[in-house]
């Protein structure tokens, strides 16, 4: 039977099981049930157990005062009762009648409260929810549930080359002021017994210059040149930097200036400056400079939010974009940004190049959402996830990258974004672009007219 269950909805399952074996219940209980539907309460019925204050220490509470639970013989493999049975059942037929091949927390939660033979219904009820108010919300949801559940992007089959970024190490310092940096961390190196250059001389380096905001930021942090080194000079084992291969810098340096790069990119700048180095370690979450962080207990994103918040406020174009995406995706109750998600961003921000273009081709954002989610479908795994991307996303974000570097662009401009979007025609953004109406050849000629006459 729960070969079929979602992850979430098999985790309730189990905890119903659990909370049974706490209570050394003799059977696990239509009421362990709804216990374990609050306590792993997840997305959209999250809200509606918060807006009516429905905690599981509330409810606890309300179903012990009632149920009197006989002690018996603790045991790992615990019955269901019959009540637990009926509502399992009538879960299988919900996920089928709406058509999909799994069984969401959705249909557990729908099974529950529609169940009038269990005291499920009156505990709920003695605690102000409204069952006939929250029923068709849930409904709702549960036939929007999509058919596939994963994005279209990641159950592609296409052998999709991972980006290796050893090949763009070069790019990584091809700024005045990261050009520096490496070139001070190069002379540490060579005062020190090391070869190999890690995140410590690459730290050390970026707080010698006293005139730059970042080194300011890190200062209100406790961070400065004085402390760092003083913290580095005891430092008697380099261990910390070697858990991987060894190349040019150690491996969890490589690690870090690799995630710098994508920090660039995903803040829409098409060079690494020092400021993505530092949000590429605290990222990383490893090596020396990270180790002594923590040692002055630096709060990670109290220093990453204190960085990004000038970046921010310089406004450009793809951190806006990419804003946009994440908000859509939560808007369709999906944790995952596709291609599909940059093409709404681009969009919804209205002003560069690549929402001009679009606009000229009459597309327009209402249009283009009702294509997309009938495409991806809705979903609701955003409310405490970690939003991601696919990687074909990714990819166009590397080549919006390497479009705007040949350009000779600082930053990546939302038109670099749209042309990566027409390189890759099995993208979920161009599959929405042609069921819009339009094509590759027109949307890179609107980009090449807008660009030209820009120049």
């Amino acid at each position: 039977m729960f070969e079929k269950f979602t992850e979430k909805a098999l985790n309730v399952i189990v905890e119903a099981q659990n909370i049974a074996i706490y209570d050394h219940s003799a059977k696990v209980l239509s009421e362990h049930l709804l216990l374990a539907l609050v306590k792993e309460t997840k997305g959209f019925c999250a809200r509606i157990f918060s807006s009516y204050d429905i905690t599981y220490e509330r409810l606890a509470k309300e179903i012990y005062m009632s149920l009197n639970i006989e002690e018996s013989e603790l045991t790992s493999a615990l019955p269901f009762s019959d009540d637990f049975k009926r509502i399992l059942t009538r879960t299988m037929d919900l996920a089928q009648e709406s058509e999909n091949s799994t069984v969401h927390y959705e249909h557990l939660m729908l099974a529950v409260i529609n169940d009038q033979h269990s005291k499920i219904s009156q505990y709920l009820t003695n605690l102000g929810f409204d069952i006939d108010k929250s029923r068709p919300l849930i409904e709702k949801l549960v036939q929007r549930k999509v058919k596939n559940d994963l994005h279209p992007e990641i159950e592609s089959k296409e052998n999709e080359k991972e980006i290796d970024l050893t090949e763009e190490t070069d790019s990584l310092f091809d700024n005045e002021e990261s050009s520096k940096v490496f070139e001070r961390a190069v002379s540490k190196l060579s005062t020190s017994n090391y070869e190999i250059l890690g995140t410590e001389q690459i730290v050390s380096s970026i707080l010698e210059d006293k005139t730059s905001d970042l080194t300011k930021i890190l200062e209100s942090f406790g961070i400065n040149e004085v402390v760092f080194e003083d913290k580095l000079s005891k430092v008697k084992s380099r261990q910390a930097e070697y858990e991987g291969r060894q190349i040019v810098f150690t491996p969890n340096a490589f690690r870090v200036m690799s995630l710098a790069l994508q920090t660039a990119k995903e803040l829409g700048s098409s060079e690494v400056l020092p400021e993505h180095m530092i949000l590429g370690l605290l990222k990383a979450k490893k090596g020396v400079a990270y180790n002594i962080f923590k040692e002055i207990n630096i709060n990670d994103d109290d220093l990453a939010h204190t960085i990004i918040k000038p970046i921010e406020k310089q406004m450009p174009e793809t951190l806006t974009i990419l804003r946009l995406a994440k908000q859509e995706a939560r808007r369709l109750g999906k944790n995952i940004v596709g291609t599909e998600m940059f093409l709404l961003g681009i969009i919804g921000e209205a002003t560069g190049i690549g929402a001009k273009v679009l606009s000229e081709l009459e597309i327009t954002i209402r249009d283009a959402r009702i294509i997309v989610e009938k495409i991806i479908g809705v979903g609701n795994d955003y409310f405490d996830s970690e939003i991601v991307f696919t990687p074909r996303a990714k990819k166009v974000l590397e080549l919006a990258w390497e479009y705007a570097k040949k350009t000779n662009k600082t930053k990546i401009e939302s038109s670099d974004l749209l042309w990566a979007i027409t390189t890759l025609p099995d993208s979920t953004a161009m599959q929405a672009l042609e069921q819009l109406g339009t094509d590759v050849v027109e949307i890179r000629e609107g980009i090449k007219k807008h660009n030209n006459h820009a120049n």
